[in-house]
């Protein structure tokens, strides 16, 4: 669907959403030691450091992209580098949820704030595509499937005893991945959690939000 306006609204969804997701890691990296993405440069918000230009496209017209991602070495983390290293993948898409969250709510309090006004349909669209963007990037990385954080956070979760068998998945990861993509198996466990915590927000906003409508 190549809906012009919905592409539009997606650029600075997708920029907010990829240059958080990034930051994040290279933060909770500097946090632990590594001085890794300080020294090249990630330890920023400007979403042009993080974008990656042929990443960036697919995901604009086609809902499945990535950035550039941050460069670490688990070797300078203070404490357990396993731990760490787990630490570090889950701050992306843990930033992203929190953003949806956020942007929601400022969402709706901004709609109830302008309600009918000529601008409101446009100023909707673009908090929506934030929050909808930014549920998507958390929940797909998320994934237990290599490249993707999950499969990092996965791995500082299982015993050590696990790390063979991992290290077998992990050179099949990008064939399991794109395979999922292509058959729309992830599509249909994607959805479905999507929209379980797009009205989780929902809920939980509006308990916030009643007791000062009236």
């Amino acid at each position: 669907d190549f809906n012009l306006t919905a592409i539009i609204a997606n650029i600075p969804a997708l920029m907010i959403g990829f240059a958080f997701h990034e930051y994040a890691h290279a933060w909770a990296a500097d946090r632990l030691g590594d001085p890794t993405p300080r020294s090249q440069g990630r330890l920023t918000l400007n979403p042009f450091v993080h974008l990656d230009l042929f990443g960036t496209i697919m995901a604009l017209l086609f809902r499945f992209g990535w950035a550039k991602p941050v460069m670490t070495n688990p070797q300078y983390f203070r404490g357990d580098k396993e731990r760490g290293l787990m630490l570090v993948s889950l701050a992306g898409p843990l930033t992203n949820l929190i953003i949806a969250f956020v942007a929601m709510f400022f969402w709706f309090l901004t709609m109830i704030s302008i309600q009918a006004s000529a601008w409101s349909d446009i100023i909707s669209l673009m908090f929506q595509s934030i929050v909808l963007m930014n549920l998507g990037l958390g929940i797909f990385n998320l994934l237990p499937i290599p490249p993707l954080d999950g499969f990092a956070i996965l791995g500082g979760l299982l015993p050590r005893s696990f790390a063979p068998r991992l290290q077998v998945i992990e050179q099949y990861g990008m064939i399991i991945l794109i395979v999922l993509l292509f058959t729309d198996i992830l599509g249909m466990v994607l959805f479905p959690v999507r929209k379980g915590l797009f009205d989780a927000f929902e809920k939980i906003i509006t308990l916030i939000l009643t007791p000062f409508i009236g």
